[in-house]
Parts: structure tokens; C-alpha cells; sequence
């Protein structure tokens, strides 16, 4: 079984910057891809960013383009998102997200397998 462990989430003032992690375990191979998605109260899981451990090709979501910077280390099997600029409207639970399967599209929640428990960020004005 692939279990995802989230860290790095927290409280900041706008205009900082927090880096998330998040390390796969349970298989003997990495994953196709990883990503990072959000989730505000009442509101859908929205995407934020991927990367493909293969190439090492990144998509963003276009509210954070130019702030985060989504990475991976192939021997830790981790990802990281590196989010640079602040901003409250960026508070949410952030989750991790990996997938084993090879798929053409990288964006929606069904594109992942396996899911993290989630981070708080928040984001103070």
C-alpha cells in the first residue's frame, strides 16, 4: 500500500514563502508523476501543480505560476513546492498526490492514485 507523507505546512504573513514536502513509501518503483493540489471549505480540490519523475516536466495551475515551483528527488522518492509570495487567497489544506499509472492528462484529481492526508496552510494579511 503507497502512503504519502505531507510536511511543511504552517501560518505566514503575506509575501512569505513555505516549502511542502512529500514522500512516497509502499512501492519498490517511483512514481509516474506527483503532484500538489488545494482545498478551501466548501470548495472543490483544485489543482495547483505536477511534475512527471520522467523528464521532469511541470504544469501549473495558473494562479500560482511565478510563486511556486514544484520539484522531485528521485532518491527520496519526494516531492517538494516551494511557494514564494503569499497570499491569504492561497490558505487551504494542501494535498499530495501520486500517480502509478501512465496517463496522458495530469491536472484533475482522477489522474492520481494515491492521496496524502493533507497540510494546513495559512496565510495571514
Amino acid at each position: 500500500q503507497v502512503q504519502l507523507a505531507e510536511s511543511g505546512g504552517g501560518l505566514v504573513q503575506a509575501g512569505g514563502s513555505l516549502r511542502l514536502s512529500c514522500t512516497a513509501s509502499g512501492r519498490t518503483f517511483r512514481p509516474y508523476a506527483m503532484g500538489w493540489f488545494r482545498q478551501t471549505p466548501g470548495k472543490e480540490r483544485e489543482f495547483v501543480a505536477t511534475i512527471r519523475w520522467t523528464g521532469g516536466r511541470t504544469l501549473y495551475a495558473d494562479s500560482v505560476k511565478g510563486r511556486f515551483t514544484i520539484s522531485g528527488d528521485n532518491a527520496k522518492n519526494t516531492a517538494y513546492l516551494q511557494m514564494n509570495n503569499l497570499r491569504p487567497e492561497d490558505t487551504a489544506v494542501y494535498y499530495c498526490a501520486a500517480s502509478y499509472t501512465v496517463r496522458v492528462g495530469a491536472t484533475a484529481r482522477t489522474d492520481y492514485d494515491y492521496w496524502g492526508q493533507g497540510t494546513q496552510v495559512t496565510v495571514s494579511s
